[in-house]
C-alpha cells in the first residue's frame, strides 16, 4: 500500500506542468514531507463546467481516503487510502469512480516500512524507506476521486459537501517490491488526458493507462525513523543515512 507521500510542489508549478486552466489562488497547502491519511493534498481533474458546458482542467485540494457518495458517514474514508487495481473497477467503493471520476495526485515520492525483528540489544521497529523516480522527476500518481453529501445540511451549504481521493495501486515491482509488495500507479505525460477524460468510460481501456512510476526506475533509500510519527514534518524526513541505514530488505 502506499500510506504516507512527499508533496512539495507548488500550486503554481503544478498548474504550468499538467495545463491546469481554473485554479483558486486562495486554496493553498503547505508543502508536506509526510502526507498522511485525511490530510489534504492537491489534485489535477477535469469536470464539466456549469455554465459552459465545456471541461476544465482543475487543480483543487481532496482529502485522501476516499468516501463513497452512498456513505453514511465520512469515518471510513481513512480505510479507503488505496484502491487495487486489480479490482478497482468492480468494488463498489471503487467502480463509480473509476469509470468517471480520476485524477492525478502529484508527488515526489512515497514511503514503505521494513520490519526490522527485535534482538538481544534492540526491540522489533519499522524501517522508512523512500521511494522515488531516479531521474528527480515527479509522479503523477493515478487517483480517484469522490463527492460526499452531509445529508444533514442544505444541498446549498459548502460544508455540506466533502471531497475525497483515493490512490491506485498494484503488485509492487523491482527495488521497491524489496520493501513493501504494494505500490502506487502513475500516469505518464502522454496518458494525461485520456485518463482525465470523464467521457473515457471503459474499463479496459482506461487500465490500459496505468503504469508502473518512472518505467520502474525507482530508487530505494533509508531515512529517519521520524517520519513515522505523523506529527514530524519537514526535508529533515529524507536525510540520507550514515552508511545507506539497516539491512533488511527482501532477498
Amino acid at each position: 500500500m502506499c500510506g504516507r507521500f512527499v508533496s512539495t510542489s507548488k500550486p503554481e508549478d503544478l498548474v504550468n506542468l499538467f495545463g491546469v486552466a481554473r485554479w483558486d489562488p486562495d486554496q493553498t497547502l503547505d508543502a508536506s514531507w509526510n502526507v498522511a491519511p485525511t490530510d489534504p493534498v492537491w489534485a489535477v481533474l477535469e469536470r464539466l463546467d456549469r455554465e459552459s458546458g465545456e471541461l476544465v482542467r482543475q487543480l483543487r485540494p481532496l482529502r485522501w481516503g476516499l468516501v463513497p457518495s452512498w456513505a453514511k458517514d465520512p469515518s471510513g474514508g481513512a480505510r479507503m487510502i488505496n484502491a487495487r487495481a486489480e479490482t478497482v473497477h468492480e468494488k463498489p467503493a471503487f467502480r463509480k469512480a473509476f469509470t468517471a471520476r480520476r485524477c492525478l495526485l502529484p508527488a515526489d515520492g512515497y514511503y514503505e516500512w521494513v520490519a526490522i525483528p527485535a534482538t538481544e540489544k534492540a526491540k522489533a521497529s519499522k524501517q522508512p524507506y523512500f521511494i522515488a523516480p531516479a531521474d528527480g522527476t515527479l509522479m503523477a500518481m493515478a487517483g480517484l476521486y469522490e463527492w460526499w453529501r452531509d445529508a444533514a445540511r442544505p444541498e446549498d451549504d459548502p460544508l455540506a459537501w466533502l471531497a475525497t481521493c483515493t490512490i491506485i495501486t498494484t503488485q509492487a515491482q523491482d527495488d521497491a517490491g524489496r520493501v513493501h509488495d504494494r505500490m502506487p500507479l502513475a500516469i505518464t505525460a502522454a496518458d494525461v488526458d485520456a485518463w482525465l477524460d470523464p467521457d473515457h468510460t471503459d474499463p479496459v481501456g482506461l487500465r490500459r493507462l496505468l503504469h508502473t512510476p518512472a518505467g520502474g526506475h525507482l530508487t530505494v533509500r533509508a531515512v529517519p525513523t521520524t517520519v513515522n510519527s505523523v506529527r514530524n514534518n519537514g526535508p529533515q524526513l529524507l536525510d540520507d543515512l550514515p552508511d545507506g541505514g539497516p539491512q533488511g530488505l527482501r532477498d
